[in-house]
């Protein structure tokens, strides 16, 4: 089964077994609010396991050896088993194996839940060490939403609304995709991020540590998505201009520092899982009804 639905209420949820992406979400009363793919950018929610971000040229070194690991890891270019299908809920699965470990030299089983309860879409991540020796693992979530949120809208009217003020400086990505050494302004003031095109022009806005755990997508008079996160510290913010679209990422993790480039298992950031452990983290999305402009 290439792909699989799920829906409860107003909401539903089309998820694939090619990376276990989430490729739909709609709500009965406004539509489609994912991202359906264009010129600019072809990915929808990528999962990002067992890296978040770019490591230098690619490369993951581990007891002396190299692999070439691509931006973001394996599990978004994996075809994910199905452990269990419901009316409203799914499971899915990656276990390492042959091509895998060619990239990842470890022992893994990485499991994503999708589920609406409620009128919340709720993603969940599980990863298990099933080998002898230490896990490093990041993950994180990467799904894009439409913007403008709703058709004639403004790009350029919409915000995010913070749960908390974020004045902490940001590190932007370099040309190779690393994080550079220079830190910068959010562009959050009171909360309030607000959005246009050119933010984005030099790559994501990171923010390493922030103190929000939700975050409201929101443009005058257009509907609104509010996303949750539990066990994810760090936060992306990315679009690729003139794509359509607006990513919320909630992360485990980020890209490497420029300059870093050493053992896997000294990677900042990395969580460093014993054998038979597991890490678990979630986000949730639901969509919020329009507000008079």
């Amino acid at each position: 089964m290439d792909r699989f639905r799920i829906s409860q209420g107003r909401l539903a949820a089309t998820i694939r077994a090619e990376g276990a992406e989430l490729c739909s979400l709609i709500d009965a009363d406004v539509g489609e609010m994912l991202w359906q793919t264009g010129a600019a950018w072809d990915g929808q929610a990528p999962v990002l396991f067992p890296i978040v971000g770019k490591l230098p040229d690619n490369t993951l070194r581990h007891q002396g050896q190299t692999y070439t690991l691509p931006q973001h890891g394996v599990a978004r270019i994996s075809r994910f088993a199905w452990v269990t299908t419901e009316p409203d809920r799914c499971t899915l699965v990656l276990v390492d194996n042959a091509e895998t470990r060619e990239m990842y030299p470890f022992a893994f089983r990485f499991e994503i839940s999708f589920a609406i309860e409620a009128d919340w879409l709720v993603v969940s991540h599980t990863a298990t060490n099933t080998g002898d020796a230490t896990l490093p693992v990041n993950l994180g979530g990467h799904p894009a939403f439409r913007w403008p949120l709703a058709d004639g809208a403004a790009k350029d009217a919409h915000w995010l609304a913070f749960e908390s003020d974020e004045p902490a400086l940001v590190p932007r990505l370099t040309h190779r995709g690393l994080r550079g050494p220079a830190v910068h302004p959010s562009g959050i003031v009171d909360g309030v991020m607000k959005l246009s095109e050119s933010i984005f022009t030099t790559g994501a806005v990171i923010l390493t540590a922030p103190t929000s755990r939700s975050v409201v997508f929101r443009g005058p008079g257009t509907p609104g998505i509010e996303m949750r996160w539990e066990g994810l510290p760090n936060f992306g913010i990315w679009m690729r201009p003139p794509g359509d679209f607006l990513c919320l990422e909630p992360w485990l993790g980020m890209a490497a520092e420029e300059g870093w480039d050493a053992e896997i298992l000294e990677r900042p950031g990395a969580v460093l899982l014993a054998p038979g452990a597991q890490l678990t983290a979630s986000y949730r999305v639901r969509v919020l009804a329009a507000e008079p402009a």
